[in-house]
């Protein structure tokens, strides 16, 4: 890698919010809808409000926990952010149906870290995609967790589907400004993603922004 990793601030829940992490260096915005567990789901309407008011270039995520393909166009054409989050499987319909149905929409599937198994799951699907985003959950749990869990996963699996994968690939799961230099040196995404290790009582806590951007800044200081 040459360039600095692309930083997703997720579970932003307020126009404000979106402002502070973008003056801070965030390249994309995770809004996260209804979710089985987790932290940071907003309502569709404050998800579309946000969206319309983030400017280019940044990236706005829709993060939907949505299966079938029809039900993701309806949330989208709601919701109108310029990128869709998948973070389940889906189980109705293509990604191609999603392409056809919704012209210029990114498309990034999360693929949840568990064992060597989900290299090949990650290969299998970024043929399909626009990118993958790595993260620490448990789809097979009886409540399913699908992101926000606070737990690192195996880098050294990331770290192989960062070389084998020929799409950009987003590492999220637990990551804070104490690990963030480590994870990236470790996996060399192209993209991070974080939640709750910048925030304090679900809020962005500005301190701990700072301190998450310079990590990644000294990461890459010659």
């Amino acid at each position: 890698m040459t360039l600095s990793p692309r930083v997703k601030i997720c579970c932003i829940s307020s126009i404000q919010e979106a402002r502070t992490a973008i003056e801070f260096g965030a390249a994309a915005l995770g809004l996260v809808s209804e979710m089985p567990s987790g932290p940071g789901p907003i309502p569709e309407e404050k998800i579309a409000e946000i969206a319309a008011c983030v400017p280019p270039p940044i990236a706005t995520f829709l993060l939907t926990s949505k299966t079938k393909v029809s039900d993701i166009i309806r949330q989208h054409q709601y919701c109108r952010t310029n990128t869709i989050q998948i973070v389940d499987r889906l189980t109705h319909g293509t990604y191609q149906d999603l392409r056809e149905a919704l012209p210029g929409i990114a498309i990034v599937q999360v693929i949840h870290v568990t064992g060597e198994e989900s290299i090949e799951e990650a290969l299998s699907v970024s043929t399909e995609v626009d990118a993958i985003l790595l993260d620490s959950g448990n789809q097979s749990a009886k409540i399913k967790e699908l992101g926000g869990t606070g737990r690192v996963h195996n880098w050294s699996i990331s770290r192989q589907i960062c070389e084998r994968v020929k799409k950009p690939v987003f590492l999220a799961g637990g990551l804070h400004p104490g690990n963030v230099k480590e994870a990236i040196q470790t996996v060399q995404p192209f993209g991070i993603d974080v939640c709750s290790g910048v925030r304090t009582n679900n809020n962005l806590n500005e301190a701990k922004l700072a301190r998450f951007f310079q990590q990644i800044r000294e990461t890459w200081q010659k």
